[in-house]
Protein backbone atom coordinates (compact mmCIF):
# COMPACT_ATOMS: atom_id res chain seq x y z
CA UNK A 1 0.00 0.00 0.00
CA UNK A 2 1.74 3.06 -1.29
CA UNK A 3 1.21 6.50 0.54
CA UNK A 4 0.67 9.46 -1.36
CA UNK A 5 3.12 12.44 -0.37
CA UNK A 6 0.56 15.28 -0.72
CA UNK A 7 2.60 17.89 1.11
CA UNK A 8 5.12 17.69 -2.19
CA UNK A 9 2.36 18.00 -4.06
CA UNK A 10 1.10 21.58 -2.91
CA UNK A 11 3.33 23.64 -4.75
CA UNK A 12 1.84 22.02 -8.07
CA UNK A 13 -1.95 22.43 -7.60
CA UNK A 14 -4.07 25.14 -7.73
CA UNK A 15 -2.16 26.20 -10.64
CA UNK A 16 -5.17 25.04 -13.05
CA UNK A 17 -7.79 25.12 -10.48
CA UNK A 18 -7.22 27.60 -7.68
CA UNK A 19 -10.48 26.55 -5.73
CA UNK A 20 -9.16 23.12 -5.80
CA UNK A 21 -9.20 21.72 -2.07
CA UNK A 22 -6.43 19.89 -1.34
CA UNK A 23 -7.92 19.81 2.52
CA UNK A 24 -10.38 17.32 1.42
CA UNK A 25 -8.08 14.80 -0.35
CA UNK A 26 -5.68 14.83 2.87
CA UNK A 27 -8.95 13.74 4.91
CA UNK A 28 -9.62 11.29 2.45
CA UNK A 29 -5.98 10.26 2.79
CA UNK A 30 -6.29 9.99 6.95
CA UNK A 31 -9.65 7.87 6.37
CA UNK A 32 -7.90 5.66 3.90
CA UNK A 33 -4.49 5.16 6.35
CA UNK A 34 -6.68 4.26 9.37
CA UNK A 35 -8.66 1.96 7.16
CA UNK A 36 -5.53 0.21 5.98
CA UNK A 37 -3.86 0.24 10.20
CA UNK A 38 -7.19 -1.85 10.96
CA UNK A 39 -6.90 -4.07 7.82
CA UNK A 40 -3.88 -4.95 8.82
CA UNK A 41 -4.16 -5.42 12.84
CA UNK A 42 -6.51 -8.33 11.84
CA UNK A 43 -4.08 -9.72 8.82
CA UNK A 44 -1.84 -10.52 12.28
CA UNK A 45 -4.42 -11.90 13.89
CA UNK A 46 -4.83 -14.47 11.66
CA UNK A 47 -1.45 -14.84 10.99
CA UNK A 48 -0.91 -15.35 14.65
CA UNK A 49 -3.70 -18.02 14.58
CA UNK A 50 -2.20 -19.96 11.66
CA UNK A 51 1.20 -19.50 13.06
CA UNK A 52 0.24 -20.98 16.55
CA UNK A 53 -1.77 -23.93 14.49
CA UNK A 54 1.34 -24.89 12.77
CA UNK A 55 3.25 -25.19 16.46
CA UNK A 56 0.82 -27.53 18.05
CA UNK A 57 -1.69 -29.69 15.49
CA UNK A 58 -4.08 -32.05 16.81
CA UNK A 59 -3.81 -35.70 16.92
CA UNK A 60 -6.60 -38.38 16.71
CA UNK A 61 -7.22 -41.42 18.25
CA UNK A 62 -6.30 -44.39 17.31
CA UNK A 63 -9.92 -45.72 16.91
CA UNK A 64 -10.77 -42.32 15.08
CA UNK A 65 -12.47 -43.55 11.53
CA UNK A 66 -13.03 -39.36 10.83
CA UNK A 67 -9.75 -37.75 9.28
CA UNK A 68 -9.62 -33.96 8.92
CA UNK A 69 -10.66 -33.21 5.39
CA UNK A 70 -13.70 -35.84 6.13
CA UNK A 71 -15.49 -33.87 9.31
CA UNK A 72 -17.99 -31.13 8.77
CA UNK A 73 -17.00 -27.59 9.20
CA UNK A 74 -19.13 -25.96 11.78
CA UNK A 75 -19.37 -22.47 13.30
CA UNK A 76 -17.93 -22.05 16.76
CA UNK A 77 -21.40 -21.46 18.63
CA UNK A 78 -22.75 -24.75 17.41
CA UNK A 79 -19.00 -26.64 18.96
CA UNK A 80 -19.95 -24.95 22.30
CA UNK A 81 -22.87 -26.49 22.40
CA UNK A 82 -22.02 -29.58 21.02
CA UNK A 83 -19.07 -29.72 23.98
CA UNK A 84 -22.03 -28.79 26.86
CA UNK A 85 -23.98 -31.80 25.74
CA UNK A 86 -21.48 -34.07 25.32
CA UNK A 87 -20.00 -33.55 28.66
CA UNK A 88 -23.55 -33.62 29.95
CA UNK A 89 -23.59 -36.99 28.16
CA UNK A 90 -20.25 -38.40 28.96
CA UNK A 91 -21.44 -37.28 33.15
CA UNK A 92 -24.82 -39.18 32.70
CA UNK A 93 -22.93 -42.37 31.81
CA UNK A 94 -20.40 -42.16 34.04
CA UNK A 95 -23.44 -41.76 36.68
CA UNK A 96 -24.82 -45.22 35.35
CA UNK A 97 -20.90 -47.21 35.54
CA UNK A 98 -21.03 -45.30 39.24
CA UNK A 99 -24.69 -47.05 39.65
CA UNK A 100 -23.16 -50.29 38.64
CA UNK A 101 -19.76 -49.94 40.85
CA UNK A 102 -22.98 -49.24 43.77
CA UNK A 103 -23.92 -52.69 43.26
CA UNK A 104 -20.53 -54.56 44.12
CA UNK A 105 -19.78 -52.05 47.25
CA UNK A 106 -22.94 -53.29 48.45
CA UNK A 107 -22.16 -56.93 47.99
CA UNK A 108 -18.28 -56.60 49.08
CA UNK A 109 -19.95 -54.32 52.81
CA UNK A 110 -22.35 -56.79 53.54
CA UNK A 111 -19.98 -59.62 53.36
CA UNK A 112 -20.09 -60.67 57.43
CA UNK A 113 -15.98 -60.29 57.41
CA UNK A 114 -16.22 -56.26 56.12
CA UNK A 115 -17.35 -54.92 59.57
CA UNK A 116 -14.18 -53.77 60.68
CA UNK A 117 -13.90 -51.56 57.30
CA UNK A 118 -17.10 -49.87 57.95
CA UNK A 119 -16.42 -47.08 59.91
CA UNK A 120 -13.28 -45.47 60.14
CA UNK A 121 -10.52 -46.82 62.92
CA UNK A 122 -10.80 -45.25 66.53
CA UNK A 123 -7.70 -44.77 67.02
CA UNK A 124 -7.91 -43.38 70.36
CA UNK A 125 -10.11 -46.40 71.65
CA UNK A 126 -8.40 -49.02 70.00
CA UNK A 127 -4.83 -47.05 71.29
CA UNK A 128 -3.59 -47.08 68.14
CA UNK A 129 -1.20 -44.33 68.88
CA UNK A 130 1.35 -45.21 65.43
CA UNK A 131 -1.57 -45.55 63.28
CA UNK A 132 -1.32 -42.25 61.68
CA UNK A 133 2.29 -42.66 61.11
CA UNK A 134 1.66 -45.85 59.38
CA UNK A 135 -1.13 -44.72 57.44
CA UNK A 136 -1.23 -41.37 55.09
CA UNK A 137 -4.51 -41.64 54.05
CA UNK A 138 -7.15 -43.69 56.30
CA UNK A 139 -9.95 -44.74 53.94
CA UNK A 140 -13.07 -46.64 55.03
CA UNK A 141 -16.94 -47.82 53.63
CA UNK A 142 -18.57 -45.01 55.34
CA UNK A 143 -16.44 -42.26 54.12
CA UNK A 144 -16.41 -43.56 50.39
CA UNK A 145 -20.36 -44.08 50.50
CA UNK A 146 -20.69 -39.86 51.80
CA UNK A 147 -18.37 -38.93 49.00
CA UNK A 148 -20.51 -41.44 46.54
CA UNK A 149 -23.75 -38.86 47.52
CA UNK A 150 -22.00 -35.67 48.03
CA UNK A 151 -24.18 -32.80 46.24
CA UNK A 152 -21.47 -29.85 47.17
CA UNK A 153 -19.06 -30.68 43.92
CA UNK A 154 -16.65 -32.87 46.06
CA UNK A 155 -18.82 -36.26 44.76
CA UNK A 156 -16.35 -39.15 42.77
CA UNK A 157 -16.68 -37.72 39.04
CA UNK A 158 -14.92 -41.45 38.18
CA UNK A 159 -15.59 -44.81 38.93
CA UNK A 160 -11.80 -45.14 39.19
CA UNK A 161 -11.37 -43.24 41.70
CA UNK A 162 -13.65 -45.04 43.59
CA UNK A 163 -11.95 -48.06 42.99
CA UNK A 164 -9.29 -46.04 44.18
CA UNK A 165 -10.55 -45.74 47.72
CA UNK A 166 -12.08 -49.36 47.87
CA UNK A 167 -8.44 -51.05 47.55
CA UNK A 168 -6.88 -47.83 49.66
CA UNK A 169 -9.26 -49.45 52.79
CA UNK A 170 -8.07 -52.83 52.59
CA UNK A 171 -4.46 -51.65 51.53
CA UNK A 172 -4.00 -49.87 54.79
CA UNK A 173 -5.10 -52.62 57.28
CA UNK A 174 -3.07 -54.93 55.51
CA UNK A 175 -0.11 -52.62 55.86
CA UNK A 176 -0.74 -51.69 59.52
CA UNK A 177 -1.71 -55.76 60.71
CA UNK A 178 0.64 -58.54 60.67
CA UNK A 179 0.05 -60.76 57.89
CA UNK A 180 -1.13 -63.70 60.14
CA UNK A 181 -3.53 -60.96 62.07
CA UNK A 182 -7.46 -61.74 61.42
CA UNK A 183 -7.94 -58.39 60.43
CA UNK A 184 -5.19 -58.78 57.77
CA UNK A 185 -6.61 -61.93 56.33
CA UNK A 186 -9.70 -60.43 56.18
CA UNK A 187 -8.53 -57.66 54.19
CA UNK A 188 -6.94 -59.59 51.76
CA UNK A 189 -9.61 -61.42 51.27
CA UNK A 190 -12.50 -59.37 50.82
CA UNK A 191 -9.41 -57.40 48.44
CA UNK A 192 -9.57 -60.57 46.31
CA UNK A 193 -12.79 -60.92 46.46
CA UNK A 194 -13.42 -57.52 45.31
CA UNK A 195 -10.91 -57.61 42.39
CA UNK A 196 -12.90 -60.39 40.95
CA UNK A 197 -15.95 -58.72 40.85
CA UNK A 198 -14.25 -55.37 39.67
CA UNK A 199 -12.93 -57.82 36.24
CA UNK A 200 -16.76 -57.83 35.20
CA UNK A 201 -17.48 -54.30 35.18
CA UNK A 202 -13.63 -52.92 34.18
CA UNK A 203 -14.27 -53.69 30.21
CA UNK A 204 -17.51 -51.31 30.47
CA UNK A 205 -14.94 -48.65 31.96
CA UNK A 206 -12.36 -48.91 29.55
CA UNK A 207 -14.64 -48.57 26.56
CA UNK A 208 -16.13 -45.46 27.89
CA UNK A 209 -12.68 -43.97 28.24
CA UNK A 210 -11.79 -44.74 24.95
CA UNK A 211 -15.29 -43.16 23.43
CA UNK A 212 -14.31 -39.91 25.79
CA UNK A 213 -11.08 -39.93 24.19
CA UNK A 214 -12.19 -40.39 20.66
CA UNK A 215 -14.74 -37.43 21.13
CA UNK A 216 -12.58 -35.21 22.60
CA UNK A 217 -9.86 -35.75 19.83
CA UNK A 218 -13.06 -35.21 17.42
CA UNK A 219 -13.83 -32.10 19.09
CA UNK A 220 -10.14 -31.20 18.71
CA UNK A 221 -10.19 -31.72 15.27
CA UNK A 222 -13.81 -29.41 14.35
CA UNK A 223 -12.47 -26.76 16.72
CA UNK A 224 -9.32 -26.24 14.43
CA UNK A 225 -11.78 -26.77 11.38
CA UNK A 226 -13.77 -24.22 12.63
CA UNK A 227 -10.92 -21.80 13.64
CA UNK A 228 -9.48 -22.63 10.02
CA UNK A 229 -12.57 -21.81 8.59
CA UNK A 230 -13.23 -18.47 10.96
CA UNK A 231 -9.84 -17.20 9.74
CA UNK A 232 -10.24 -17.77 6.01
CA UNK A 233 -13.48 -16.09 5.96
CA UNK A 234 -12.04 -13.25 7.27
CA UNK A 235 -9.21 -13.52 5.10
CA UNK A 236 -11.24 -13.49 2.43
CA UNK A 237 -12.97 -10.37 3.95
CA UNK A 238 -9.48 -8.86 4.38
CA UNK A 239 -8.79 -9.31 0.96
CA UNK A 240 -11.61 -7.86 -0.15
CA UNK A 241 -11.49 -4.60 1.82
CA UNK A 242 -7.43 -4.43 1.12
CA UNK A 243 -9.03 -4.30 -2.88
CA UNK A 244 -11.55 -2.11 -2.52
CA UNK A 245 -8.99 0.78 -0.66
CA UNK A 246 -6.82 -0.02 -3.51
CA UNK A 247 -9.17 0.89 -5.96
CA UNK A 248 -10.32 4.18 -4.38
CA UNK A 249 -6.41 5.59 -3.46
CA UNK A 250 -5.73 4.91 -7.16
CA UNK A 251 -9.01 7.17 -8.15
CA UNK A 252 -7.50 9.57 -5.50
CA UNK A 253 -4.13 9.49 -6.53
CA UNK A 254 -5.88 10.17 -10.38
CA UNK A 255 -7.54 12.75 -9.23
CA UNK A 256 -4.66 14.07 -7.43
CA UNK A 257 -2.21 14.08 -10.63
CA UNK A 258 -5.37 15.57 -13.11
CA UNK A 259 -5.37 18.67 -10.88
CA UNK A 260 -1.35 19.32 -11.43
CA UNK A 261 -0.04 20.90 -14.26
CA UNK A 262 2.22 18.65 -16.54
CA UNK A 263 5.86 17.85 -16.48
CA UNK A 264 7.47 20.36 -18.44
CA UNK A 265 9.84 18.98 -21.00
CA UNK A 266 12.96 20.79 -18.86
CA UNK A 267 11.66 18.71 -16.24
CA UNK A 268 12.16 15.68 -18.06
CA UNK A 269 15.19 16.11 -19.34
CA UNK A 270 16.39 16.86 -15.36
CA UNK A 271 15.05 13.03 -14.59
CA UNK A 272 16.75 11.42 -17.06
CA UNK A 273 20.31 13.16 -16.26
CA UNK A 274 19.32 12.48 -12.82
CA UNK A 275 18.57 9.07 -13.30
CA UNK A 276 22.15 8.79 -14.31
CA UNK A 277 23.51 9.55 -11.34
CA UNK A 278 21.47 6.75 -9.21
CA UNK A 279 22.58 3.53 -8.18
CA UNK A 280 21.62 0.51 -10.53
CA UNK A 281 19.37 -1.00 -7.76
CA UNK A 282 17.20 2.69 -7.80
CA UNK A 283 17.24 2.99 -11.18
CA UNK A 284 16.07 -0.78 -11.51
CA UNK A 285 12.64 0.39 -9.43
CA UNK A 286 12.65 3.30 -10.90
CA UNK A 287 11.91 1.42 -13.99
CA UNK A 288 9.65 -0.80 -12.07
CA UNK A 289 7.17 2.55 -11.52
CA UNK A 290 7.19 2.73 -14.84
CA UNK A 291 6.56 -0.94 -15.79
CA UNK A 292 3.54 -0.78 -12.96
CA UNK A 293 1.29 1.99 -15.02
CA UNK A 294 2.60 0.00 -18.52
CA UNK A 295 2.13 -3.61 -18.64
CA UNK A 296 3.75 -3.21 -21.95
CA UNK A 297 7.34 -1.74 -20.89
CA UNK A 298 10.31 -4.30 -19.98
CA UNK A 299 11.99 -3.01 -17.30
CA UNK A 300 14.56 -6.19 -17.60
CA UNK A 301 17.13 -6.99 -19.63
CA UNK A 302 20.32 -5.34 -20.54
CA UNK A 303 19.30 -2.58 -22.46
CA UNK A 304 16.04 -0.67 -21.76
CA UNK A 305 14.59 2.16 -23.94
CA UNK A 306 13.11 4.66 -22.11
CA UNK A 307 11.00 6.84 -23.35
CA UNK A 308 10.08 9.53 -20.85
CA UNK A 309 7.92 11.67 -23.22
CA UNK A 310 5.47 8.27 -23.98
CA UNK A 311 4.26 8.07 -19.91
CA UNK A 312 1.11 9.65 -18.78
CA UNK A 313 1.38 12.53 -15.88
CA UNK A 314 0.83 9.54 -12.74
CA UNK A 315 3.96 7.85 -14.50
CA UNK A 316 5.75 10.97 -14.22
CA UNK A 317 4.91 12.20 -10.89
CA UNK A 318 5.65 9.19 -9.40
CA UNK A 319 9.27 9.06 -11.17
CA UNK A 320 9.81 12.84 -10.27
CA UNK A 321 9.21 12.23 -6.60
CA UNK A 322 10.59 8.85 -6.60
CA UNK A 323 13.93 10.37 -7.95
CA UNK A 324 14.02 13.55 -5.59
CA UNK A 325 13.87 10.90 -2.74
CA UNK A 326 17.00 8.64 -3.97
CA UNK A 327 19.03 11.17 -4.73
CA UNK A 328 18.45 12.70 -1.23
CA UNK A 329 18.68 9.08 0.06
CA UNK A 330 22.10 8.96 -1.72
CA UNK A 331 23.13 12.11 -0.21
CA UNK A 332 23.04 10.83 2.99
CA UNK A 333 24.52 8.11 2.54
CA UNK A 334 27.60 9.47 0.68
CA UNK A 335 27.94 11.13 3.98
CA UNK A 336 28.36 8.72 6.15
CA UNK A 337 30.79 6.58 4.10
CA UNK A 338 32.88 9.81 3.68
CA UNK A 339 32.83 9.83 7.34
CA UNK A 340 34.21 5.86 7.71
CA UNK A 341 36.27 5.72 4.38
CA UNK A 342 39.50 5.54 5.62
CA UNK A 343 38.24 2.45 8.02
CA UNK A 344 36.89 0.55 4.79
CA UNK A 345 39.75 1.12 2.54
CA UNK A 346 40.86 -2.60 2.52
CA UNK A 347 37.74 -3.61 0.78
CA UNK A 348 38.51 -1.63 -2.16
CA UNK A 349 39.48 -4.10 -4.11
CA UNK A 350 36.48 -6.45 -3.39
CA UNK A 351 34.06 -3.08 -4.32
CA UNK A 352 35.67 -2.66 -7.87
CA UNK A 353 33.87 -5.62 -9.83
CA UNK A 354 30.85 -4.51 -8.17
CA UNK A 355 31.26 -0.37 -9.56
CA UNK A 356 32.11 -1.45 -13.00
CA UNK A 357 28.96 -3.25 -13.39
CA UNK A 358 26.96 -0.54 -11.65
CA UNK A 359 28.55 1.95 -14.21
CA UNK A 360 28.08 -0.52 -16.87
CA UNK A 361 24.43 -0.68 -16.08
CA UNK A 362 23.70 2.69 -15.84
CA UNK A 363 25.44 3.49 -18.94
CA UNK A 364 23.51 1.39 -20.85
CA UNK A 365 20.44 3.06 -19.57
CA UNK A 366 22.25 6.96 -20.09
CA UNK A 367 22.73 5.72 -23.63
CA UNK A 368 19.31 3.97 -23.84
CA UNK A 369 17.76 7.74 -22.42
CA UNK A 370 19.75 9.52 -25.41
CA UNK A 371 18.56 7.80 -28.15
CA UNK A 372 15.12 8.32 -27.14
CA UNK A 373 15.80 12.22 -26.23
CA UNK A 374 17.31 12.23 -29.93
CA UNK A 375 14.54 11.07 -31.53
CA UNK A 376 11.83 13.29 -29.34
CA UNK A 377 14.56 16.18 -30.24
CA UNK A 378 15.60 16.81 -26.99
CA UNK A 379 19.13 17.76 -25.94
CA UNK A 380 21.04 14.50 -25.83
CA UNK A 381 22.58 13.71 -22.26
CA UNK A 382 26.39 14.51 -21.57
Amino acid sequence: MEEMDFDSLIPYLGTVNPGFEIEAFKDDLQLILFKVDELEKRVKEVEQVYDDQSKKQPTTSKGSTLGKDERPVNGLKKLQQDACNREAAAAKRMQQLIGQFGIILRQITQHKWAWPFLQPVDVKALGLHDYHKVIDKPMDFSTIKKQMEAADGTAYKHVREICADVRLVFKNAMKYNDEKSDIHVMAKTLLRKFEEKWLQLYPKVTEEEERLQQEEAEAQIDMQLAKEAANAKMAREISCELFEVDMYLEELRASVISKCRKISTEEKRKMAAALDKLPVEDVDKALEIVAQYDPNFQSKGDLVDLDLDAQNESTLWKLKFFVKDALEAQARSSAIVDVDNNQDRSNNNNGNNNNSNNKKRKKEICTALARTAKKKGLKPLS
